[in-house]
């Protein structure tokens, strides 16, 4: 069996902070990203966790993103907030603009932040959820890099375009969904590739169009989206709302901007607050209660409701700690170099 080290939550935090710090980027970026970076390890979901350090550090030292950038937030008083993150990773940005989000959706009963020339290197439940911990339903969603073909073709045109819901809860987690458009994330063909393992069938495509099972072969052709045409139309509007209406990049952009699918992409971000209270005013209902009817009736039938998995890894983590193998401690020490990616 392989020996496994246990590290509190908040160590680990530290340590990969410390890299971040190291590698040039500013304490409140490193911060930020090392919160994100981490909580995918404490939630037990290893295609976000360390997994992207290096993703991260490579895009820093080819000089494709900043890493000391400061958000500016551009809030007038609308539903509309804006945070130009500067080519800067997204964790920052949001957190700079989370406070003005949530006071707008109090003001009109809803609201967005639109997050322009960012880094996204993860997934999008943190967003939702810290709406939620507000009171408030959320939806995000962002582009991503050009490699899912839509639905009938063969050639990349979305990107894997992850899509996520929260919607708060009295005494529990919320309700979250965080789900990329494509049939697998692409995180976990690579984490396939790593370790020599086939891809299930129906997750890709190889460069002629034929259907694959190696991660080779998929990574150089295409992913395919989840559900068909039905994927291929939730991961158009997603390249509409988070892109195009944006002005921001939509995942052919993005790819053809950064030159390679090697580097994190540059593009925009959407975030959508919703106040539950404002719109239930006038109904005389309670719409937390209401949704408890609807969740506990999916429950008594024996249901798991999604991220439940990811709360009781999270409960472990926070109360032993996070179990990292000798590789990801090999892969943390090689980081903590500062020759670490030449």
């Amino acid at each position: 069996m392989e020996q496994m080290q246990t590290v509190t939550v908040e160590a680990l935090e530290r340590r990969v902070e410390t890299i971040l710090l190291a590698h040039g980027m500013s304490a409140p970026n490193a911060q930020a990203v090392a919160h994100v970076i981490v909580a995918g390890e404490r939630d037990h979901c290893k295609s976000h966790g360390l997994y992207r350090l290096e993703g991260c550090l490579k895009v820093l030292a080819a000089g494709k993103a900043s890493g000391v950038s400061v958000p500016v937030v551009q809030d007038a008083g609308g539903a509309i907030v804006e945070v130009d993150a500067g080519g800067g990773f997204a964790p920052a940005s949001f957190n700079a603009g989370k406070a003005a989000l949530v006071a707008r959706a109090r003001d009109y009963g809803l609201a967005a932040l639109v997050i322009r020339d960012c880094l996204h290197f993860s997934a999008l439940w943190h967003d939702v959820e810290a709406l939620a911990e507000e009171g408030l339903a959320g939806l995000s969603m962002c582009p991503s890099y050009a490699f899912v073909a839509p639905s009938g073709g063969k050639v990349p045109l979305f990107g894997t375009n992850p899509f996520a819901f929260g919607f708060p809860r009295k005494g529990a987690h919320p309700y979250v969904v965080d789900f990329a458009t494509s049939v697998a994330a692409r995180g976990e063909i690579e984490l396939h590739r790593r370790a020599g393992t086939p891809i299930p069938e129906g997750w890709a495509i190889d460069t002629e169009g034929r259907p694959t099972t190696d991660p080779d072969a998929a990574l150089a052709g295409a992913m395919l989206p989840f559900g068909g045409h039905k994927g291929s139309a939730i991961a158009t509007m997603i390249e509409l709302l988070a892109g195009a209406m944006l002005g921001e990049f939509m995942s052919r952009e993005a790819l053809d901007f950064m030159g390679t699918g090697d580097l994190l992409p540059r593009h925009g971000a959407l975030i959508l607050a919703f106040d539950p209270a404002r719109f239930a005013a006038r109904s005389g209902r309670d719409p937390i209660a209401e949704a408890e009817r609807l969740l506990g009736a999916i429950e008594d039938q024996g249901a798991r409701l999604p991220s439940q998995r990811r709360f009781k890894a999270r409960a472990q983590a926070l109360a032993e700690g996070i179990a990292l193998t000798a590789a990801e401690l090999a892969l943390l020490e090689r980081l903590s170099r500062p020759d670490a990616l030449r």
